[in-house]
């Protein structure tokens, strides 16, 4: 349905994409990956018409239909919740309103013509949903987290987050046939990023995301588009599996580039070595076309894995913070009432639930940050606490750069490791060296988590720590609290991270609380058992089960085949090699013999003894015939070497 046909784009002088080949195919759904900066954004811009190639072609096929959400920048006013979404099927409501038309003037008229393109607009109004348009709205709603209270109000009353909602739901009901999605789980908590990836599923057309989301990648999408050095490379599956065919794909790449690398040394050694032999000056010419034409293999970068472990903290009682019949009020709106949790030495609490349900209100509570307005919180023995809030940026110094900031804030001990920490959080080079003032949003959030790690704790409240991370950015904090012997409260809306890191669910919903022993998927299974579906209905199997379910026995098979012909390969290849070096070695003493002759049958005093002049000259025939067997085995040895590196 689109096709990208040798598509250059340069962008201040960098070469983002350089002769790119893709299709994308109806019903694809596929998912973008690559380092920041990659392209990713702009692929999607091109792909929808906002941005256009430099050379190339962007082929579309009749008939499709875009829509494209990109990570923020939109809002909407003028309308409330529910006219601004029902507004995006504009084409359904003026097939409603001729509709309705065409039923007046039949009324008066039943003209054949008329009760014609009625039967025509009835049937296509009924296939693109236009009867259900009322309760799909509803249910796009309710799935983003939108209550009916909401539905009537203005667009402008809504904050940032919930205007991508909206562009979201506006989407969604457009039904596009080719969906291009920049980061759609951004605004969404973990309801609403179940019932995306739940309705994205089944999305009967084509989509393409990019994400910073593992779980949600992993569920959604069929197929991944690495985007590197200018170029895309598929790999068919979820992102699990791409990791895994990555690293082989890779690891066979190397492989390549050493045989090319050897072949080419061999091939400049025989050019270095005939270049002044006026008989070998065709075949010497040979090799260096040859060697022009070689197309020189590059291999994507090796992944930087920065390991980063957290200070280690002092023990702890064993109940570290308490939290009795405890309540929060603002005004007449009661968020939080009569909630008891105890935090106990060694646990890993995870606070799910929708955006607006109490969470960032029960972690400042366990915070001390607000006191409760009812009930009490009490301190364990030992307690040194840590807490990340949502706006934690807003404590920076603004005139600061980035390295000052966090040398200010660090202990002595972890002063040489600040570069390695800073790395992690996606400051390098330069970066490090800006001021804070001039940080975006995203960026001194990332700043605040990093500084706040660097100190030893106990108890750890992290809310949305993972938001403004890549997925590699995510992996090493996940590493790091993984290997974190204290005690962990905190918020994520990445499901992976959640179900990675969890050992007990607090769901906050309804002014109250409710404990589930387990991570996420275990939540999930115990709430589906008790037949509620607030958190959507999901897939729970362990991702592990999932990968090895998709890789079949055949496959593997096939590998361990591919393996031992691999091993067999690289046997020959240095046994050949052994042979090429001794036969160099003979080629080498001949030359020098051969040369030795020569220098004797330049001597005017040999003609003067026929005998000695030829048996030299017999001699110099014999070796020059020896060298051409030598120099005709050598290239034998190289088209072997070079057809087995194929």
């Amino acid at each position: 349905m689109l096709q990208l046909k040798d598509v250059e784009v340069d962008f201040s002088g960098r070469k983002i994409f350089a002769g790119v080949n893709w299709h994308i195919r109806p019903g694809a759904r596929i998912g973008l990956c690559g380092e920041n900066g990659a392209g990713k954004s702009t692929l999607l811009k091109l792909l929808c018409g906002i941005n256009h190639c430099d050379k190339g072609d962007v082929i579309v096929a009749k008939g499709t239909t875009f829509g494209y959400l990109p990570q923020d920048g939109l809002s909407y006013k003028g309308k409330s919740l529910f006219e601004e979404v029902r507004s995006a099927c504009a084409e359904l409501l003026e097939m409603s309103e001729e509709i309705s038309r065409l039923e007046t003037q039949i009324s008066q008229d039943a003209d054949e013509k008329l009760l014609e393109r009625y039967a025509h607009l009835q049937d296509l109004y009924s296939q693109r949903g236009g009867f259900t348009l009322e309760t799909d709205i509803a249910k796009v709603l309710n799935g983003l987290g939108f209550c009916e209270d909401d539905w009537q109000k203005p667009c402008e009353q809504f904050s940032g987050g919930w205007q991508m909602r909206i562009a979201l739901a506006r989407l969604l009901l457009q039904r596009p046939n080719l969906l291009l999605l920049d980061e759609p789980t951004n605004h969404l908590d973990l309801p609403a990023r179940n019932w995306l990836e739940s309705y994205l599923s089944q999305y009967p057309f084509s989509v393409v995301l990019v994400s910073h989301d593992r779980f949600f990648m992993d569920q959604v999408v069929e197929r991944i588009v690495e985007v590197w050095n200018g170029a895309l490379s598929e790999y068919p599956g979820n992102y699990s599996l791409y990791l895994i065919e990555r690293d082989r794909r890779v690891a066979a790449l190397r492989e390549q580039k050493q045989r090319q690398d050897e072949e080419i040394e061999r091939i400049e050694a025989f050019i270095n070595r005939f270049r002044y032999q006026a008989n070998k000056a065709s075949q010497v010419q040979s090799r260096v076309r040859q060697l022009e034409k070689i197309e020189r293999i590059q291999i994507p970068p090796q992944r930087k894995k920065i390991a980063f472990k957290f200070p280690q903290p002092s023990r702890g009682g064993k109940d570290l913070l308490v939290l009795e019949q405890a309540g929060q009020r603002y005004g007449d709106h009661q968020v939080l009432k009569d909630v008891d949790l105890t935090v106990t030495r060694g646990e890993r609490v995870a606070l799910v639930g929708a955006n607006g349900a109490g969470k960032s209100t029960l972690m400042r509570l366990l915070a001390g940050s607000e006191q409760p307005s009812e009930g009490q919180r009490i301190e364990g023995h030992n307690l040194e606490l840590a807490y990340f809030a949502q706006d934690q940026a807003a404590v920076l110094t603004p005139e600061r750069t980035v390295l000052e900031e966090i040398t200010a804030s660090s202990p002595v001990d972890m002063v040489p490791r600040l570069r390695d920490v800073l790395g992690t959080f996606l400051f390098s080079g330069d970066d490090v060296h800006k001021r804070v003032k001039v940080l975006s949003g995203g960026e001194r959030n990332r700043l605040a988590l990093a500084i706040l790690l660097l100190r030893p704790a106990n108890l750890m409240l992290l809310d949305e720590p993972t938001n403004h991370l890549d997925l590699q950015s995510k992996e090493v904090l996940l590493d790091a609290l993984k290997s974190y012997t204290g005690t962990l409260v905190f918020v994520s809306h990445d499901r992976y991270f959640v179900d990675q890191l969890a050992s007990r669910i607090i769901d906050v919903s309804g002014g109250g609380i409710s404990s589930h022993p387990g991570n996420y998927a275990d939540f999930l299974s115990a709430r589906q058992a008790e037949g509620c579906d607030d958190h959507s209905e999901q897939r729970v199997e362990h991702l592990n089960s999932a990968i090895a379910s998709e890789i079949p026995a055949a496959t593997k098979e096939q590998r361990k085949q591919e393996h031992a012909q691999r091993k067999e390969q690289q046997k020959q290849q240095r046994k050949l090699e052994k042979q090429l070096q001794q036969l160099e070695a003979d080629i080498e003493t001949a030359e020098t013999h051969q040369a030795d002759l020569e220098q004797q049958l330049a001597d005017p005093e040999l003609y003067q003894d026929q005998a000695q002049f030829s048996q030299l000259s017999d001699q110099h025939r014999d070796q020059a015939e020896a060298l051409e067997g030598m120099y005709e085995q050598w290239e034998k040895l190289q088209h072997d070497l070079t057809t087995l590196a194929e």
